[in-house]
Parts: structure tokens; sequence; C-alpha cells
């Protein structure tokens, strides 16, 4: 049995965050990781093109801005190489394939107990740890929907996770399940690549560019004068405004703006505008399809709601994911609700009882990892020295 101060579940950018602010406070701590690598979803998991959606300034984490050199958005091989540099700076060290397997407290040590197995020893490890730091994200699992007879499509099915590019694909007819930023990059991917596009867009969404979505986390972050004294509404309502002028009425082509407008609709729900990467023009001249929910399935054809149908070769699902926390983690307070999600609202999502923490899963992007890596390095930090 290996005993630690700190154990953080998880080597994405959230538990790297929070190693790193707690190596500014020089507090010991354990980085436990099931993959072989730090930030797998991003080396492994994301797509060719993928970008971060908002400007650098807005995406750094703790006590390390980007390089001067680095692109405003942000690309995924930058990014990847900028979470290397971030570990090697502040001396994190995760120890990879560590597969946390059950994690509890015991009130008597007043300690987490954790077992865990080595996947690549094929051995069992105890671990036993003051604090406990749930950073395995909101994006552990690709979500699949069920769908009336997929199983009886014979072509190609995937999930967002395990696309790569568009370029297999020219030349086929190939639908993408799903209207969020993911679904609508991976649209005109494939339809850049000579693809015949279709999307599946169930839900309303807004849809802004990266120079009003950049405006609007100005406001938030630099302009809380402005906010305080003009509600949040009117703040919506100009940055709609000048969205609906950029991309004209886009609800003939079947893509509907929520009610609520998309500062608040974030804050409320942590649901994300789509930023435009080129999709609402292809859209709009007809290249790539919209259609709405699918009713069935029957072998290559798929049929949507409205008796609409179409034959396809192969089916991209970008449908979210889940976590994977309440599949270890043996809470009696029970910090997270059943979706493995927090059940205290933001900001005061983070912290749980008996030394229990929790990094990245306020829906608020690397922003929102940031402030969770420092409220729970500074909170360790002040429990250590009192005691």
């Amino acid at each position: 049995m290996e005993e630690v101060v700190v154990l953080i579940v998880g080597a994405g950018p959230a538990g790297l965050a929070t190693a790193a602010c707690l190596h500014q406070h020089s507090v010991p701590h354990l980085v436990v990781e099931r993959e072989d690598c730090s930030a797998s979803l991003w080396r492994h998991r994301a797509y060719d093109r993928v970008k971060l959606h908002l400007a650098k300034e807005f995406c750094a984490l703790p006590h390390m801005p980007y390089p001067e050199s680095t692109p405003t958005y942000v690309p995924k091989k930058d990014f990847v190489e900028y979470l290397d540099a971030y570990a090697e700076r502040f001396g994190v060290e995760p120890r990879y394939c560590i597969s946390v397997e059950s994690a509890a407290y015991d009130e008597g040590a007043r300690r987490w107990f954790v077992v865990a197995r080595d996947k690549a020893a094929g051995i069992e490890v105890l671990l036993t740890a003051k604090f406990l730091i749930v950073a395995t994200g909101e994006n552990a699992m690709g979500v699949l929907p069920e769908v009336p007879g997929i199983e009886s499509f014979p072509g190609e099915t995937l999930h967002s996770s395990t696309y790569r590019s568009g370029s297999v694909y020219a030349g086929k007819r190939v639908l993408v399940v799903g209207g969020g930023n993911s679904g609508m990059e991976i649209a005109y991917d494939l339809a850049n690549h000579g693809a015949d596009t279709s999307i599946v867009v169930r839900s309303p969404v807004h849809i802004m560019t990266k120079g009003l979505i950049r405006l609007g986390m100005t406001l938030i972050q630099h302009g809380m004068t402005l906010i305080q004294h003009v509600p949040v509404t009117i703040v919506d309502f100009l940055i709609v405004t000048i969205a609906n002028f950029t991309f004209g009425d886009l609800s003939r082509h079947g893509i509907v703006r929520p009610k609520t407008g998309p500062l608040l609709l974030k804050a409320k729900t942590g649901r994300s505008s789509v930023i435009d990467v080129g999709t609402a023009r292809l859209i709009k001249k007809g290249i790539i399809k919209v259609f709405g929910e699918i009713s069935n399935i029957i072998g290559n054809n798929v049929e949507f709601e409205g008796e609409k149908e179409r034959n396809f070769d192969a089916i991209v699902f970008a449908t979210g994911y889940k976590t994977t926390v309440n599949s270890w983690l043996k809470d009696e307070n029970c910090m997270m609700n059943s979706d493995g999600l927090p059940k205290k609202a933001y900001p005061n999502h983070w912290k749980g009882e008996n030394g229990l923490y929790c990094a990245g899963f306020a829906r608020r992007g690397l922003a929102g990892i940031s402030m969770d890596a420092k409220n729970i390095a500074d909170d360790i930090f002040s429990t250590i020295e009192l005691a």
C-alpha cells in the first residue's frame, strides 16, 4: 500500500493544471492516468482539423501563458505541445496505465482508500490519500444514442472520437448526427473533402463567429462593470442581432436559435454556441443538407421526422461524451449526481466532503479548469497549513 498526500485521478488538462497549482504550493501529490499518455483525448480522440474554440487568452492553464508565436485559435498539435511543455515546467510526472477501480473514504483512518490496476504490469495497486481529486473530466467516454434500426445499417458507423479526416469519405454519402461544434466542424471537413454531406440538428443552437464569442468572453472576463450595470440579456441581444445580420435567417435551412441568449444559456446550462468555421455558408448553399430527428433506419435508408428519407454510406455520431466517475467513486455524501456531474452549482461545484474535490466538471472549458485548479490547490494548502 502506497500513502500519498494528494491523489489526482486523470492526466488531462484538469489533472495537469491542478498538479501544477499544488506544485506552486509545494504540496506533495501523485497523478495517475489510465491511458499511456497525458491528454489522451487530444492526442488520440480528436479529429485532425480541430482547434480550441476560444482565443488563446481564454485557454491558458494557470501560471503559463501561450508563447507569442502560438496562433490565436490554437490547433490540436500546438495545444498538445503546450500541455507537454506545461507538465515539464511544473514537474508533473503522471503514473500511466493505472486504472482506478474503486475509491472510498475510511472514517476511522480519515483517508481515501483507492484500488487500481496497473495495466502494464497486470497487478493490483493500493493507494491511500488524505485528499482525492477527480480530474477524469466530462468527456471520458463517447455517447452513442439509441437509434431505431441502426443494427440494420450495413455501412460504417463511428463516434466522433474516432473520426480523423474527411479524406477517406470522398464521394460517399455521409450523415453527421449532432449539431454542436464537433458535428458542425466534421460536416464542414467532410464536405470540403468531397463527401455528399448531411447533418442531423435536433435542438436549437446558436451559431456565432469567433469574433462574437471573443467579444462575449471579453465582456465576461474584463467587462464586469458593464455586466453589473447592463443585464446580460441586453448583451445577448446585441450579440444575437449581429449574428443574425452576419448569417441571415438560418431557420429556413433547419437551424433555429434558442430563445435564451448565448451567454445566459452557457451560464445556466453549460451549453456552448457553435463557432462557425464555414459550415453555415455550405448549409445555405445546400452543399450540406440539414435534417431533423432520425425516426428509423432500414438498411442504407435513413428516415427522418417529416417523412424525409435518404440513403447513406456512413454515419458519424457527434453526440457528445459522458463521465465514468460513478463507476469507481464510492462517495457516501454523493458529490456527483447520477450523470457523474457535480450536484453543487457553479462556482461551488469543485469541493465535496472529506477532502474530495473535482476539477474540470464546470462545463466552462479551459477557463473553468484553471479556476478549479487554483481553488482546489489553495484550499488544500490552507487545510494543510492549519493542521
